[in-house]
């Protein structure tokens, strides 16, 4: 198991391969489809993009007492046409999500980016990693607002690393 704390650099990302394990500490950010539309068509690019990790994810309320409800992931095929832009556009270091990608983004990641799994299903386990949570952008999408988290521990896989290598190939 390995352990990252962000802001995430190339020298970090280098020594992942896919299928390590690691555990997830520091900030990261939520965003979905409508999300990633709108920073799209920013004309400035927010700060907080350049080296970012986005996580697809569109938290649900907390309950009584908790800092958000589920954290589960998103198809990250349904950010696909967004990513390649929010690569060379925003200079996001690495996304979250689950499921494979398309060949246009393991193209656009290559050299510059990971893609971590997250694992489906377990949302309020994944939670329980969130130290702090905020919405930053968007708060009228609700769910899909953007969000920052602070998180620690917080378990993936690497699916996707920089040397292209993918963990949902079946043809190893």
């Amino acid at each position: 198991m390995k352990k990252l704390k962000t802001p995430l650099t190339l020298s970090d990302l280098k020594k992942l391969k896919t299928g390590d394990n690691v555990l997830l500490s520091g900030v990261i950010y939520t965003a979905r489809d409508k999300a990633h539309a709108k920073l799209l068509n920013e004309k400035t690019p927010p700060d907080w993009l350049k080296g970012a990790v986005v996580y697809y994810c569109g938290p649900t309320p907390p309950p009584p007492g908790a800092i958000t409800g589920s954290l589960g992931p998103t198809t990250s095929g349904r950010m696909d046409k967004f990513t390649p832009q929010m690569l060379s556009k925003n200079g996001i270091i690495a996304t979250i999500g689950k499921g494979g990608r398309s060949e246009a983004v393991k193209t656009a990641m290559r050299g510059r980016a990971v893609y971590f799994a997250a694992t489906g299903g377990a949302g309020a386990l994944l939670a329980q990693t969130v130290k702090k949570f905020k919405c930053i952008m968007y708060p009228e999408l609700d769910a899909e607002a953007v969000y920052e988290l602070e998180v620690e521990n917080m378990p993936l896989t690497v699916a996707l690393d920089l040397e292209g290598n993918d963990i949902y190939r079946r043809d190893k």
